[in-house]
């Protein structure tokens, strides 16, 4: 077996450290060839030196990203990039012919249409743990057998809570995820389900299949990462401990699986899972996602951006943990899409969306 060469961007992150301790796990399966990290320099120049990388494949903010998702000799990039920034790198790696290990859901939802017209079939591979689930369970039949697609979601640190007792929450309480360890933004935005709605997005564009067939479960255990509903009555699910290392092993693999990835479930002992429906009267983030992705256009950009605006500014103090999703519904409504979608109108709207939340933040917090 000849070993897979890999880069991977965002290496510093949540995402890029378990990425690179698969690599360094299965050395006869991946060989990493490049790095790209944000502001943590001295962990990805440590990083570099672990795994014998020259300090000219090591790379620092999207452009230089994207630079090398085009230039370095590579069959896998897996993109772990936080946030829409992700996106020029993700377009880079699909005009180079590389498979795209994505983790970096931003950028897809944010480009749409865009990402998917330059895309070949399959050079995507789904790294978030729902999506890889997803993928797995439609091994099992054609695409003219899918009844349903079924996201599960922990529901948060938040789950069962009523509007007024999320008034009352805390930054603190927002980052104390029951199940995942992730960093602030996506944590936060498990909290409020926005993660949830991008997800929702994002199932739509990797998978073709319509928003009223794509439908979200509670699962406080994050055992089982989705499902797939077939049209004879069967249930297809993807069942394994909630760790990260799995789908990002099978991202830059795929569609092998690499031993050993994680541990198994113990059916040895008695366990309990639980699947309660999603109150979308309390967190209404899921219902702006299906909003947003049926308008398509620029409005999952305005969508996307204007929620880590009001994230900055919950975990500043600004504003309360419902201002989140009531600044994004705001910028949504007053949004007025262009025409036609590429990059520039994309940036631009996200340019946009960015300056009208800070200008609802700004009257919120005066």
């Amino acid at each position: 077996m000849q070993a897979k060469k890999v880069i991977v961007l965002g290496s510093t992150g949540s995402i890029g450290t378990q990425a690179l301790e698969v690599i360094g796990n299965n050395p006869e399966r991946f060989e990493l060839v490049g790095i790209a990290a944000g502001a943590n320099r001295d962990l990805a120049f440590e990083q570099a030196k672990r795994f014998g990388l020259d300090k000219s494949v090591i790379a620092f903010g999207s452009d230089q990203a994207s630079q090398m998702a085009k230039d370095v000799d590579a069959d896998v990039v897996l993109n772990g990039i936080t946030g829409s920034v992700g996106l020029g790198p993700t377009l880079a790696t699909l005009e180079s012919g590389k498979t795209l290990a994505l983790a970096n859901k931003e950028s897809l939802i944010v480009g749409g249409e865009l990402v998917k017209s330059i895309a070949s079939p399959d050079q995507i591979v789904p790294v978030d743990s729902e999506h890889s689930a997803l993928a797995q369970c439609l091994w099992a039949g054609d695409a003219k057998e899918v009844a349903r697609l079924i996201l599960t979601a922990s529901g948060g640190p938040f789950r069962g809570f009523s509007r007024s007792e999320l008034e009352k929450v805390t930054p603190a309480q927002a980052l104390a995820h029951p199940t995942w360890v992730m960093g602030r933004v996506v944590t936060t935005n498990s909290a409020t389900l926005v993660n949830k709605g991008l997800e929702l997005i994002e199932a739509h564009l990797l998978f073709d299949v319509e928003f009223e067939r794509i439908a979200v479960t509670v699962h406080p255990q994050s055992i089982v990462h989705s499902m797939v509903e077939f049209v004879d009555g069967s249930t297809i699910a993807q069942c394994s401990p909630p760790d990260m290392k799995l789908p990002i092993a099978l991202g830059m693999s795929w569609p092998e699986r690499t031993p050993g990835a994680v541990s198994a479930l113990d059916f040895s002992k008695s366990q309990q899972w639980q699947f309660e429906p999603l109150d979308e009267g309390v967190f209404s983030a899921i219902r702006l996602a299906r909003q947003v992705g049926q308008e398509g256009k620029t409005y999952p950009a305005v969508y996307n951006a204007s929620n880590e605006q009001a994230v900055e500014a919950f975990h500043d103090g600004k504003i309360g943990f419902l201002q989140i999703t009531e600044i994004i519904e705001r910028s949504v409504e007053a949004h007025q899409p262009e025409s036609e979608t590429t990059i520039e109108t994309v940036l631009q709207a996200e340019q946009w969306a960015r300056e009208f939340a800070d200008g609802l933040i700004d009257q919120i917090h005066s």
